[in-house]
């Protein structure tokens, strides 16, 4: 199917002369063709009407577009529209399925994709979402729902949310496969990913993670959430100087050493364990001196420890010379040697 954007527009102007010229003027001026795309409140101030006519108005439009679209060379638009929702699972954002349609139609020049939208949410085989704060209107087939949609979203959010960390969209998928069979059957991974990309409070990264938008990890924004970002992509500990680099690198950005060693010094969620190397907290690393690590080693064995025990306890969670470990051992105001290479915690 090939067909030009003036050829396209022509044939929508054609349906367009089966409705009432209060219908055509609405329709034309919510996807702006041949004028600026207008609000409902825009369009109900000239006609001295509510919002809510002025929808009415329109939907009844689109209906009767729907009955005299069949037979007519618009009605390839829909047809190609039902098979890409199918092949997608069942649902589309109503721009990644008008852009789908353009490209396979072969449609070079500027077109305007109201037209398609328009002929689309005409069909009577595609449900179109109404506009939703945070969520992306979108296209789906009848037998898909809005109660599946929304038990997807909902079901992922409860997953994600006790989960309490991002996790890989493969591995989320299947639990939400797994939670909601009970009640709808087999629901194929295409669409819980289309559901998914849809709501704006999930995020997927670069690569196969997945999480809540809130999180910021997937999705960063200021320069911690950054440095949180390439930590966790890298799973290891980073000198300054090297994150600092790492962050210009992967967000294409400028930034200075000095800015991003503030913001590991000020922030709790970055733990410093050796000369200017830092590790995330939440991967189990405290705060505090070397002595202060060696002191909580100490404690909670219960009793003296030998020299490469020690050392190698602190080592886990300091990358500090071994040597500097052992003249932290010489400090007989908070460490006792009990006998050779032994020590334990001196007595209060």
């Amino acid at each position: 199917m090939t067909i030009s954007g003036l050829e396209l527009q022509t044939h929508f102007s054609k349906i367009l002369n089966n409705l009432t010229s209060k219908e055509q003027d609405v329709i034309s001026r919510r996807i702006g063709l041949g004028c600026q795309h207008e609000t409902l409140q825009s369009i109900g101030n000239t006609y001295k009407i509510t919002r809510e006519r002025v929808r009415q108005i329109e939907d009844v439009g689109i209906k009767k577009i729907g009955r005299v679209v069949k037979g007519t060379y618009l009605e390839r638009v829909q047809v190609l529209g039902e098979q890409l929702l199918r092949t997608h699972g069942g649902l589309l954002s109503r721009d990644k399925l008008v852009s789908a349609i353009v490209r396979e139609i072969g449609i070079s020049e500027p077109i305007n994709h109201g037209i398609i939208e328009v002929v689309l949410q005409a069909d009577f085989n595609i449900q179109k979402s109404k506009p939703q704060l945070g969520v992306d209107v979108h296209f789906y087939l009848p037998e898909i729902g809005k109660k599946l949609i929304q038990e997807v979203h909902k079901e992922a959010l409860k997953i994600l949310a006790k989960r309490g960390d991002i996790m890989e969209h493969h591995a989320l998928y299947e639990m939400v496969k797994a939670n909601l069979f009970p009640t709808y059957g087999k629901i194929e991974t295409i669409l819980i990913s289309g559901i998914l990309e849809v709501f704006h409070d999930v995020v997927r990264g670069e690569e196969k993670f997945i999480g809540l938008e809130k999180w910021k990890i997937l999705n960063p924004s200021t320069l911690k959430d950054k440095a949180i970002y390439i930590m966790k992509k890298e799973k290891r500990p980073f000198h300054f100087m090297e994150l600092t680099n790492a962050i210009s690198e992967h967000f294409r950005e400028p930034v200075k050493v000095p800015t991003i060693h503030n913001e590991l010094i000020r922030n709790e969620e970055f733990v410093l364990i050796g000369r200017g190397i830092y590790v995330l907290k939440e991967w189990g690393y405290k705060s505090g001196t070397v002595m202060s690590v060696i002191m909580e080693i100490l404690e909670k064995h219960g009793e003296a420890m030998p020299t490469e025990m020690i050392i190698s306890s602190v080592l886990r969670v300091r990358q500090v010379k071994p040597s500097t470990i052992y003249m932290n051992l010489q400090n007989k105001r908070y460490i006792e040697r009990v006998g050779r290479n032994l020590y334990r915690l001196r007595s209060k």
